[in-house]
């Protein structure tokens, strides 16, 4: 027996996806008008299409198309109405606030539960010592593809260096491997939290498990159903401040592209597009080729990462992607234990499109100031990135940190990154994206190598 309302959601579906189309074309009009020289019909044109989708998407509401919507919208706002765009930026902060808000109780009640309540106490240094290994070498490939990608455009060839040095960042001190290992480890957890040490919280939390874990069942059980609790409850505060996401999304396009403008990026355009051929060189050449030899479906890990990922791609930050991304991964069917700890530690150890970022703006840097890069010196740029990168998870604008150690360590004039800086916000888009794809990608095949994926039995 059909079922009766099977037709009625196909018309739906046909009706949202028409709308959507005629969207686009309507979008495409008005940018072609604008080429002509009419660009008051541009901007009618180009709004009546984001009226039209919106319409669309009340039909068949999706939190990706509402929040890749959200960010055309921005970028008209921003093109269209600068000074208004530039007041949109609080928007985006509201979000990271509510954000930072979740972050540590979440992963502090979900790693607990999954030491604990499902006694992975042994299990946990395994998932870590493969999580480690598969970062080291995806990164280690991100760098390698940057330097080659940047080698063969060389995009940083005759570009004009900026005449004034004293708005340049500072240049920060660079932190030995004694340091960094130091950094690890919380010094006061409430102090990790304010500061939002997010690999600091998955520690603790992972000392806090095991220790529980240890306990005799009538002291251990009563303590995990709470943070079972806590933990759902976390999780369905998740899913109120996603409602937020393309909101939030839109305001942060707007800001961007009303601040800065799209004419100032032109002289950066090489750069930029070198960038993104190169993250989809790594994506082609590394993580297809991983995902196909785990044997992770591909469709259903797509439809899975989209969300946290486009969220991740329009607010520049990683950690606005956490919760969602948690939450998607463990729905993908990787147990909660393995997301809570592989996808927390990925944020300083599985930097994937800051490491292709990383090392593309370092020959780029040297490039523009002249440099013929021995192979010697290729590989000094490298084994110090791998080396600089390690824990700079909440670092605000922490490439150009990396950068400006990695100048200061391989004697590369460091008045290049200037130009960086104005395309900064561009390239941590993609960057961030890839961080938050390869992120996810590593919860999945750590959980397929212990044999606990759901979606791939």
């Amino acid at each position: 027996m059909l079922n009766p309302s099977r037709p009625p959601l196909r018309g739906k579906t046909r009706l949202f996806a028409q709308a959507a189309l005629a969207g686009a074309l309507l979008w495409g009009a008005g940018v072609g008008a604008a080429l002509l020289g009419q660009p008051f019909a541009g901007i009618s044109l180009r709004v009546a299409a984001i009226l039209l989708c919106v319409l669309a998407g009340l039909r068949r509401p999706s939190l990706i198309y509402w929040t890749l919507l959200a960010m055309v919208a921005g970028v008209e706002l921003g093109l269209d109405a600068p000074h208004w765009a530039g007041q949109t930026r609080f928007l985006g902060d509201l979000f990271l606030r509510l954000i930072r808000m979740i972050v540590a109780p979440l992963l502090f009640a979900t790693i607990t539960t999954g030491i604990a309540g499902e006694n992975r106490l042994r299990s946990i240094g395994r998932v870590a010592v493969k999580a480690l290994i598969y970062f080291e070498v995806v990164t280690t490939l991100g760098l390698i593809i940057g330097t080659v990608a940047m080698n063969l455009s060389g995009a940083g060839w005759g570009v004009a260096l900026p005449a004034a040095q004293e708005t340049a960042p500072s240049e920060p001190t660079v932190h030995t491997w004694q340091q960094i290992v130091l950094n690890l480890f919380p010094e006061n957890i409430a102090q990790s939290v304010a500061q939002n040490q997010i690999l600091q919280v998955a520690i603790f939390s992972v000392f806090f498990g095991a220790a529980l874990a240890m306990l005799p069942d009538r002291k251990r059980l009563p303590l995990v159903t709470v943070l079972q609790s806590l933990a759902d409850t976390m999780f369905q505060i998740t899913r109120f401040v996603m409602v937020f996401a393309p909101v939030a999304a839109g305001a942060a396009l707007a800001y961007t592209v009303g601040s800065m403008g799209l004419a100032t990026l032109l002289p950066l355009v090489k750069l930029v597009c070198t960038y993104y051929a190169a993250l989809g060189a790594f994506v082609l050449l590394v993580m297809l080729p991983i995902l196909i030899f785990f044997r992770i479906p591909l469709r259903k890990f797509i439809a899975a990462v989209a969300e946290p990922a486009a969220i991740g791609f329009a607010t520049t930050t990683s950690e606005a992607a956490l919760p969602l991304a948690m939450e998607r991964m463990e729905e993908f069917g990787v147990p909660r234990w393995i997301v809570a700890f592989v996808i927390p530690t990925g944020y300083s150890f599985n930097m994937t499109g800051s490491s292709v970022y990383l090392s593309m703006a370092a020959v780029f840097t040297a490039q523009a100031a002249g440099m013929h890069l021995s192979l010697s010196q290729h590989i000094a740029i490298l084994a110090t990135l791998m080396l600089a990168s390690k824990g700079v998870a909440g670092v605000p604008r922490a490439v150009l940190v990396v950068l400006l150690a990695t100048a200061s360590a391989i004697q590369i004039p460091t008045a290049p990154i200037l130009l960086i800086l104005g395309i900064d916000t561009l390239m941590d888009m993609g960057r961030t994206l890839m961080n938050v794809v390869g992120n996810c990608m590593a919860s999945a095949i750590v959980a397929q190598s212990e044999g606990v994926l759901a979606a791939g039995n």
